[in-house]
């Protein structure tokens, strides 16, 4: 099924992320930043009480996360999913506002050595993160407190100057950023990982037609075979990333141990199980924290429309 024609009314998530970006490039960066916080919880909790199609689809995707929550706890969860959600927008619209100083006193990261030790190494690293806190954040972490270019994937969004918006914005943070075209990415991330560079990429929900099937909080779910596919043809160190937010301004991280290619099995056997350790380390920190769990859509694998129905996914 094609997009929506031009009479069609845009859904709840794409008149947000156009209007959020309308006033955020022009606006929210200026503002002091008490007000622009109070703003955007407003906004969230505007969003929220309209019991939207994206609000409904979180509060499905938070159920399966806390199967014994209520629905008086559900709600209280999407209101919260909705704040954090607003506070990604938001922190990422003043990011490029931010000195290197403010970007590093904003996160506080757990097991770094993990990460900068496999940079010393020279082997390549991996990062793997799903759609939890503020990947950008983390991302301006690595390319200003650590001085670490890094390359990443970008879905093409439509229209076009949406996405070279979001081009210009993450590479304005350092960032290297790819389209999302199928297996044209995979090699220059391979070329990357091989001369020692780092590679990160949101992992929890697949764009292609080559997902791995994932036990996920019970249910079948499909994520990327990207991460675990580029560290068996690299030799690249795979290592997911969780990331949360709690009363302060300071986000929190994680790197988890890494997620090692298997010695038995053939490719796609080595690549489930890698895919499957993947999802589990991102169940940790979903789990812990799942009102930072910005999953607007569907994932699970029974609750899929035809994969020409899905929408895209503009962060």
């Amino acid at each position: 099924m094609s997009g929506p024609g031009p009479d069609a009314r845009p859904g709840v998530r794409e008149r947000l992320s156009d209007g959020l970006y309308g006033l955020g490039w022009a606006a929210v960066k200026t503002l002091p930043e008490p007000v622009a916080r109070a703003l955007f919880r407003t906004l969230a909790d505007q969003v929220w009480r309209r019991r939207g199609k994206s609000v409904l689809r979180l509060e499905s995707n938070l159920a399966r996360v806390v199967p014994d929550a209520d629905a008086a706890r559900l709600a209280a969860l999407s209101r919260a999913g909705m704040r954090s959600y607003m506070r990604y927008w938001m922190e990422s619209f003043r990011l490029p506002t931010w000195s290197p100083e403010r970007i590093k006193a904003s996160i506080d990261v757990t097991d770094a050595h993990r990460l900068t030790d496999g940079l010393d190494s020279g082997r390549g690293v991996i990062l793997a993160l799903p759609h939890l806190g503020n990947w950008d954040l983390a991302g301006a972490w690595v390319t200003t407190d650590l001085k670490v270019p890094f390359t990443t994937v970008a879905e093409r969004l439509k229209p076009e100057s949406l996405y070279d918006r979001f081009v210009a914005y993450r590479e304005g943070l350092g960032m290297e950023v790819l389209p999302h075209t199928g297996g044209a990415a995979f090699g220059t991330l391979a070329r990357r990982l091989r001369s020692g560079g780092l590679v990160c990429l949101v992992a929890d929900r697949d764009l292609s037609s080559s997902g791995v099937e994932v036990s996920f909080f019970g249910d079948t779910a499909r994520m990327p075979a990207g991460p675990a596919l580029l560290a068996q043809q690299t030799g690249a160190l795979l290592l997911p990333v969780t990331l949360s937010y709690d009363d302060t301004p300071v986000m929190k991280a994680r790197i988890h141990p890494p997620v090692e290619v298997p010695d038995a099995g053939d490719r796609a056997a080595r690549t489930s199980r890698m895919t499957q350790a993947l999802a589990d380390a991102f169940a940790l920190g979903i789990a812990e924290h799942p009102e930072d769990w910005h999953m607007l859509q569907r994932l699970w694998i029974a609750d899929l429309e035809p994969r020409g129905d899905r929408s895209g996914d503009t962060t």
